[in-house]
């Protein structure tokens, strides 16, 4: 056969005529054109003529083509030299994919994988390596098409995420509250002004003792607390023990199970009082009312657990004498307000809600944390409440306007608990990353990082001292006052308020941490298996604590 018949070999990576014509226009008008730039156009125009390449190895980059052959002068090139230079490219980039794809070498296994992707097994004349050879063809071109409709795709997922981003932005929207709402506002900020004037004169006056006697108490203190031991402890229950409270008196304390029932116990003897049977599954939230029997007309205290439901108990009875109605999960966390009229509760379905316990009335129904709510707890001054969740976010919500005024970030995974501090202005969280963090509301921030427990932390609660519910104010004997000997034992008590927190943790342990320098003073270990729930009565005389192995205890130094 005649070689004039033979069609001319188009080499991959060429350029046809009108695109070398151009170039060399091109580069004539420019004679200060990069000298890079100049050597790929000279490059370009010796293969489209045919010519080999002067230096041994030497290839086309293709980013310089794109940059010798730029948007303004594709538009001056004809159709079939565009086509032509698109399909040059994406022939490199197939040859790029085919040179990672790995490829059997036994000839079975490669007829196999032609079989596989419906390709005839063998073609006339073809031998071993030519069938290689094609399945690395079809594969690079399979790879290619996959590339670009993932890419299609992609493309379209980011356009209808950010047309979804930006509906967010604008979606802005209010759901009108009640006449109760705005009147329980209106109580709220009321009262907790009140509440911060005091708290604010209380620490002037603390900050007047005599830095001796301060430091003289702090010894004290952390020597107490390093003499720390088990006091007391009682098999609570036939299932695991979840929650447990101080009452206001210090002398009672209630124990939820998972079987539902509420025991309460006197202490320090340890002996039941009363049971209370309403709850038909684990109980997850107790808080007394602060100013739990003190009246009989008073609810004592409020339960929530995972039949979805919450009661309201008197200590008198047995049995609910109210019963709060909404929520659509498990309820995990219960929180009276400071001024007594309220009721917070934190649940499984992703919202915290706010209750007027004299009417039983849901007054607000607040969602924003993306998973399940965990704690819940109201700010001293009562004007702010904090809640946490499985999303590892804390926020901070005004009550006083219904707005999340900050989000507490930093923990890697879920949080368990969390307590505020008497000053007002810090936060304690306790998360299943094994660690606390302390936040500052005046930053907004993390101010410290504490690395609590080998394992997750359960539970976190601050000493909160009640001077209208301890009488005498528990100081030790040795305790060295003559620097200060004219100040009320009750100012020296007030000094001790939030100056240490207990955490629990399933790994067994509760610590005991002095806030300020944030070090371990004291590891109660006693608990078989996993710590549930911590508490610390109000006059500082015990810390409470129950587990998975069915008991309570209690913890005490070796004085009392």
């Amino acid at each position: 056969m005649s070689n004039s018949g033979k069609k001319e070999r188009i080499h991959f990576g060429t350029l046809e005529k009108e695109a070398v014509a151009h170039a060399k226009r091109k580069r004539e008008e420019e004679e200060e054109h990069d000298a890079m730039s100049t050597t790929v156009v000279d490059t370009l125009l010796d293969i489209s003529e045919g010519a080999v390449p002067a230096r041994p190895g030497a290839h086309i980059d293709l980013d310089q083509i794109d940059e010798v052959m730029g948007d303004d002068e594709e538009l001056m090139l004809t159709d079939d030299a565009l086509a032509t230079r698109r399909r040059a490219m994406a022939e490199f980039d197939r040859k790029r994919i085919a040179r990672t794809i790995a490829i059997p070498t036994n000839d079975a296994h490669v007829k196999d994988a032609l079989r596989q992707n419906e390709q005839p097994i063998c073609l006339f004349g073809e031998d071993a390596g030519d069938r290689r050879d094609r399945l690395r063809y079809i594969l690079s071109k399979i790879a290619i098409e996959r590339r670009d409709a993932g890419s299609e795709q992609q493309e379209i997922e980011d356009e209808d995420m950010k047309s979804d981003d930006e509906d967010e932005v604008q979606e802005v929207f209010y759901t009108e509250g009640s006449e109760a709402l705005l009147h329980a506002r209106q109580n709220i900020a009321k009262q907790s002004l009140a509440r911060a004037e005091q708290r604010v004169e209380r620490q002037r006056e603390d900050c007047k003792v005599d830095l001796a006697a301060v430091r003289c108490l702090r010894q004290n203190l952390v020597a107490q607390l390093t003499n720390y031991t088990i006091v007391g402890s009682q098999v609570g229950d036939d299932r695991p023990l979840s929650r447990i409270a101080f009452a206001p008196n210090s002398r009672q304390l209630l124990v939820g199970s998972w079987s539902g029932a509420i025991k309460l116990w006197d202490i320090p003897g340890c002996k039941m009082a009363r049971l209370f049977r309403g709850h038909t599954d684990r109980v997850g939230g107790l808080s007394f009312h602060p100013h739990a029997g003190q009246s009989k007309s008073c609810v004592d205290f409020a339960s929530g657990a995972s039949d979805n439901e919450i009661f309201l108990w008197s200590l008198e009875k047995d049995t609910p004498v109210g019963n709060l109605k909404g929520h659509q999960s498990r309820v995990v966390h219960v929180d009276h307000h400071p001024g007594g009229d309220y009721l917070g509760s934190a649940s499984y379905d992703g919202s915290w809600r706010l209750w007027d316990i004299t009417t039983e009335q849901e007054l607000l129904l607040q969602e924003g944390h993306s998973r399940e709510v965990f704690a819940l707890r109201f700010q001293c001054d009562g004007s702010l409440v904090a809640t946490a969740g499985l999303d590892g976010i804390g926020r901070i919500w005004d009550l006083r306007s219904g707005r999340s005024i900050a989000e507490l970030e930093g923990h890697a995974k879920e949080i368990f608990g969390l307590d505020w501090s008497p000053n007002g202005y810090q936060l304690a969280t306790g998360s299943a990353d094994n660690t606390v963090r302390i936040f500052d509301l005046r930053k907004i921030a993390s101010v410290q990082q504490i690395p609590a427990h080998k394992s997750m932390v359960t539970d976190v609660r601050f000493f909160h001292y009640d001077s209208t519910q301890c009488s005498e104010p528990r100081v030790s004997e040795d305790m060295d006052t003559s620097g200060d000997g004219n100040e009320d034992m009750s100012a020296h008590k007030r000094l001790c308020d939030g100056q240490y927190l207990a955490t629990a943790s399933n790994d067994g342990l509760i610590n005991v941490w002095t806030a300020g320098d944030w070090k371990l003073q004291k590891s109660l270990a006693g608990h078989v298996g996993k710590v549930l729930s911590v508490d610390i009565a109000r006059d500082g005389s015990y810390i409470a604590s129950t587990g998975f192995d069915k008991t309570f205890k209690l913890w005490a130094a070796d004085k009392i």
